[in-house]
């Protein structure tokens, strides 16, 4: 198993908050973390805001702010979202591509102690989503 949580991290590269931008949707995203959240607000100006957020924790502190309306399909679109994402940091990025590919069939979990959705939680017990997302990209990218 290889655990990864904070871009300082050995396996740091694999975190939404790594400084590994890309293009998707016809513009440059400075992190996985500002295209995720920006896409809560697809449409809005908000949304460009928060893609130019200065840090990657800005940008997730905008999208948790409930100042501007989320958009109604979040919930049935944000595991696209985030795959979206991800494929395009790890096909534009060789560095982080050739982490990912490093870890071999290896279970990845983002250990985060807090997101029982995207971590595995504080007590191990959480979906472990980025973690299964990156392990599905990992297996399209070694054909």
């Amino acid at each position: 198993m290889i655990y990864f949580y904070t871009v300082t991290d050995k396996y740091g590269e694999l975190s939404n908050f790594a400084k590994l931008g890309f293009e998707a949707d016809g513009k440059y995203w400075s992190t996985v973390e500002h295209y995720f959240q920006a896409k809560k607000f697809e449409g809005q100006l908000y949304e460009e805001r928060i893609r130019l957020a200065f840090t990657p924790k800005d940008a997730r502190n905008m999208g948790r702010s409930r100042e501007y309306p989320i958009r109604r399909d979040w919930e049935d679109v944000k595991i696209n979202v985030m795959k979206t994402a991800l494929r395009s940091k790890f096909t534009h990025n060789k560095i982080a591509k050739d982490l990912l590919l490093s870890t071999k069939n290896k279970e990845l979990i983002e250990s985060s102690p807090f997101d029982y959705y995207w971590g595995c939680g504080g007590d191990g017990s959480g979906k472990n989503v980025l973690g299964k997302l990156l392990m599905e990209l990992r297996e399209e990218l070694q054909k």
